[in-house]
């Protein structure tokens, strides 16, 4: 692997973020613990700090959504968090010995993974020495990343460190799969796509429902032992989500088609990211926010992100509601009503969201917000993990909390995020924390390119096209990746293939490409709004630029809002 910073250096991951490199990951480790303290002694609660193998990254709350001006929260300032750890770096923290956590955790394994023969072979030796191997010591946790809870455990023997992953990786690798890859150990918590050699199989439970939520951290030991006879080597079923509305909601609307995708999505989940927890959220902050908003609820109350269109909804109680982005084509009960203002709506009138004309996402607030089942906090739903409720299904109940006046009236024109049939999305970018791993020129690249939004995108990434042919970007023939580092909503990055892939809310917490620029927190917005064959240019702007920006978004989304409606609770 080739490092992602230079020890001691510590450079800008967007507008909200940083990325400082140190020495190894006993350093970063150790970096970590030490900034989580400082930050929690100082009461700068929304810096949140995620391990990387040699390096740390430090991203603002709010980071996907200006300041938390649009999804809640106090505004985080970026210069008082780079003082913070500019004084710990001056203390030489990152220099340290590892002297975290001597936690040890002995986890019963029954060693009978469909790749233990493949291990075997790889490691020149029998299946019997690969379990001794496995079992001789502990091994300590290097960091989280990769899926909720995934623990990359270090200290393999040496024939062991050597297997590599598969050539083919698996659809899916069942929970609590033990597997070996490029010099790691690792227990899937949860089931997710794959491509480590499967050695066994336990049924130790690595995430629980309180905060931090994952049960291992840096630093900590796992020993693994062959299970004996009642240890549990089977995960149990994950079933379906369970949860019942309280005495006090309302069940607003039932779903009389779904459309092409439609789910809940609130605020995100906030520091959970150091235990490999994708942050979720709306992909267009500043429509979801505004239509909260608009029906009087926190911006960052839990509200339907429809995709596409083609969503059908019936009123069962009295209940206003409000659609922002996109600009949709609306019916009640088939009579066409404006989007972008408050909607009252009676028991048996169906709200039908079609064609969505300028964009690809629209979002559906309720007065009150919208209630269901909350994962680590939050009841999003993520695409990359599958958390949360997920895709709302034909004939389920939407429930909503009680709500108290006032609403407002209407959005201002031009508030909401939209893009035209035809238009050209320019997102202002900052240069990104690798620029040694690409040409000298690869922001002007960016800038004289119109790249398209391939259909292979998701509420992952938005994977780009060049427009006619490929420029190389990167830097070297072999175009390694780099070691596993923190990644934020907006971070472009550039795989050997070429296409840039611009992540969106549902990314991974680390990522091994170098990353050539970061969209402005102020464009993340439109970045949301980009559909599959949307022209996309990435142009640069300084670092100043970018703050006037959020500022300037931040005032308009304050005074985005017009007029009251004329209405009292009943």
């Amino acid at each position: 692997m080739t490092r992602a910073v230079p020890p001691g250096e510590v450079r800008l991951l967007g507008d909200r973020g940083l990325l400082v490199g140190v020495d190894d990951t006993i350093a970063a480790r150790a970096l970590s613990r030490r900034l989580g303290d400082e930050f929690e002694g100082r009461g700068l609660t929304a810096a949140e700090v995620v391990c990387g193998f040699a390096t740390v990254g430090v991203v603002l709350a709010g980071a996907g959504a200006d300041d938390g001006a649009t999804a809640g929260g106090a505004a985080a300032d970026l210069d008082e968090v780079r003082d913070v750890v500019g004084q710990v770096l001056a203390g030489g923290v990152s220099a340290g010995a590892d002297a975290g956590t001597t936690r040890e955790l002995t986890v019963p394994c029954a060693f009978d993974g469909l790749d233990l023969g493949d291990v075997a072979e790889a490691a020149g030796c029998s299946t019997a020495d690969v379990v001794a191997h496995l079992t001789a010591a502990p091994l300590r946790v290097s960091v989280l990343g990769f899926a909720p809870g995934f623990a990359y455990l270090e200290g393999l023997p040496s024939a062991l460190a050597a297997v590599p992953r598969r050539a083919v990786p698996r659809p899916s690798v069942p929970a609590g799969s033990v597997a070996l890859a490029n010099g790691h150990a690792a227990v899937y918590p949860t089931a997710t796509p794959g491509g480590w050699q499967l050695v066994g199989r336990t049924g130790y439970p690595l995430l629980t429902s309180r905060p931090p939520y994952a049960l291992l951290a840096p630093g900590d030991r796992v020993r693994f032992v062959v299970a004996g006879a009642g240890d549990p080597v089977d995960p149990p079923s994950p079933g379906t989500v369970s949860w019942a509305p309280p005495s006090s909601a309302r069940p607003v609307l039932t779903v009389a088609a779904p459309g092409l995708r439609a789910v809940r999505q609130d605020g995100g989940r906030t520091r959970t990211a150091p235990a490999g927890i994708p942050h979720a959220s709306a992909a267009d902050p500043v429509s979801f926010a505004l239509a909260n908003l608009l029906v009087g609820n926190a911006p960052d109350a839990t509200a339907l992100e429809l995709t596409g269109g083609g969503t059908r909804l019936r009123c069962e109680v009295p209940c206003h509601v409000a659609l922002a982005g996109a600009d949709p084509e609306l019916r009640v009960d088939g009579a066409t009503v404006p989007g972008g203002q408050v909607l009252p709506l009676e028991p048996g009138q169906t709200l039908a969201v079609g064609p969505l004309r300028r964009g690809c996402r629209t979002y559906l607030a309720v007065a009150g917000g919208l209630l269901g089942p909350s994962t680590f906090g939050s009841t999003a739903s993520d695409e990359l993990c599958r958390l949360g409720p997920g895709p709302l299904a034909a004939g389920e109940t939407l429930w909503a909390a009680s709500w108290e006046p006032p609403l407002g009236d209407h959005l201002r024109n031009g508030a909401a995020s939209e893009i035209g049939p035809g238009e050209t999305a320019t997102l202002r970018v900052l240069p990104g924390p690798h620029p040694e791993h690409f040409r000298p020129d690869a922001l002007d690249v960016l800038a004289d390119t119109v790249f398209t939004v391939h259909p292979d995108s998701n509420r992952v990434g938005l994977r780009l096209q060049w427009g006619s042919g490929t420029v190389p970007l990167r830097t070297g023939a072999d175009m390694p990746e780099l070691d596993s580092h923190c990644v934020v909503t907006g971070a472009v990055q550039v795989p050997p293939g070429g296409d840039p892939v611009v992540l969106l809310p549902d990314h991974a917490t680390l990522g091994g490409y170098p990353v050539v620029a970061v969209v402005t927190s102020a464009d993340l917005g439109l970045l949301g709004q980009c559909a599959p064959g949307t022209a996309v240019r990435l142009v640069a702007v300084s670092a100043e630029e970018a703050d006037a920006a959020r500022r300037l978004g931040r005032r308009q989304a304050a005074s985005a809002v017009v007029g009251h409606y004329p209405l009292r609770a009943g």
